[in-house]
């Protein structure tokens, strides 16, 4: 399924979202931050006059746009395990452990992504063109919002174990994002 949304047009996902179980949220969020990561890209690129690193910047954030359909059609993959899972009643306990740490673990990995695109996205908005500085900013925020939304289903998933290190992770994930926008729209002011 992950490779599907390479291939998927944006009216096909949207409407897959609308009909199916999934993709859902944590596959939204990988989303938003493909189309955030490839937002800092085209600053970078459209920069590089200017900007010495700017190729660098440029070539990260497609390498992080690169994960999120993988991610995407992953998550939706555990979720929709997880969920029928949670939905039988006869199960394995250790499966179904299982099943729901995968399904924090994806959207950890999502959030981990946004919270590096957010950190590129206030690199653009520092040092990228000043006509392009709204873009970067845009990038930053819209890697935050998919960082929340995923940080939110890790703790979601395990909510029976708060303590867990994924959610702390997620946290800081999350923490770190929230402060790129911070820096971005400082940058840009």
């Amino acid at each position: 399924m992950a490779d599907d949304y390479f291939e998927l047009t944006l009216g096909e996902l949207l409407e897959m979202s609308a009909l199916e179980p999934a993709p859902g949220a944590g596959s939204a969020a990988a989303v938003t931050i493909a189309l955030a990561a490839s937002l800092v890209a085209k600053v970078a690129r459209c920069s590089g006059a200017s900007w010495a690193d700017a190729p660098g910047v440029a070539a990260q954030a497609l390498e992080l746009r690169s994960r999120c359909p993988a991610l995407a059609g992953d998550d939706a993959d555990a979720w929709q395990k997880a969920r029928a899972a949670l939905g039988s009643r006869g199960g394995d306990g250790w499966e179904l452990g299982g099943l729901l740490g995968r399904a924090a673990d994806l959207p950890l990995a999502i959030a981990e992504t946004g919270a590096d695109v957010a950190g590129l996205a206030q690199l653009a908005a520092e040092r990228g063109d000043g006509d392009l500085r709204g873009e970067a900013v845009a990038a930053a925020v819209l890697a935050h919002a998919g960082v929340r939304a995923a940080a939110h289903l890790v703790v979601i998933n395990l909510a029976s174990r708060a303590d867990d290190d994924r959610c702390k992770r997620a946290g800081q994930a999350e923490q770190a994002a929230a402060a790129s926008v911070a820096r971005a729209l400082e940058a840009e002011g």
